[in-house]
């Protein structure tokens, strides 16, 4: 499979088109990896709030423990004491939602940052370096065929150069419907030349 063309000045074009994709790639992750750890680090307050609720939790609990045994008042106060523990145990599911909030979006976010530009990679990069790669490999055998070859590079010539260039050749659409070689090496030659490769 030919990937890369002949010609220097086309090889330049595909090289600095393929670095400039992998550093689109490269730039996308680092992004959304530097947006990650950006956006993780807001779940700072959804582990203080967890921290304050188990805390607050075990101080009730502890509370609710010590007042049990007192006679008389102990099972009232030790029931309050434990409503205190059960709000700090919501204090505490409130600081694990926030922190899964916020993994949730640094997650998404990261699929997006990466997705959008590789996406537009596989849209547009891809399939042109693709059709290239065919269309090179296919003309280099057709080249490689020598006179046969030459005579379906000229008709491809015929169908894919513009109209003008085929204009400056003067009558060599003429010479290639009767077969004069110098008529298909010429046309031969354009298809090549546009795709970056040597006539020869």
């Amino acid at each position: 499979m030919k990937l890369y063309a002949e010609r220097p000045d086309r090889v330049l074009r595909q090289l600095l088109a393929d670095v400039t994709a992998v550093v689109v790639a490269v730039l996308a992750v680092w992004t959304a990896l530097t947006v990650r750890d950006t956006v993780l680090a807001l779940r700072a307050p959804g582990v203080r709030l967890v921290e304050a609720g188990n805390a607050l939790q075990g101080t009730f609990n502890t509370a609710a423990d010590k007042a049990d045994p007192i006679p008389l008042a102990g099972d009232a106060m030790a029931e309050a004491l434990r409503n205190g523990a059960s709000a700090a145990t919501r204090i505490s599911d409130a600081g694990w939602r926030q922190i899964e909030a916020v993994q949730d979006l640094a997650f998404w976010l990261t699929v997006v940052l990466v997705a959008v530009p590789v996406a537009f990679l596989l849209v547009t990069w891809l399939p042109l370096r693709l059709r290239y790669a065919r269309q090179a490999t296919g003309a280099v055998r057709l080249r490689a065929l020598g006179t046969p070859g030459h005579d379906l590079l000229a008709l491809r010539a015929l169908t894919t150069q513009p109209f003008t260039r085929l204009a400056k050749t003067g009558p060599l659409g003429d010479g290639w419907r009767s077969g004069d070689p110098e008529a298909v090496r010429v046309l031969a030659g354009l298809e090549l030349r546009r795709l970056g490769l040597r006539e020869g």
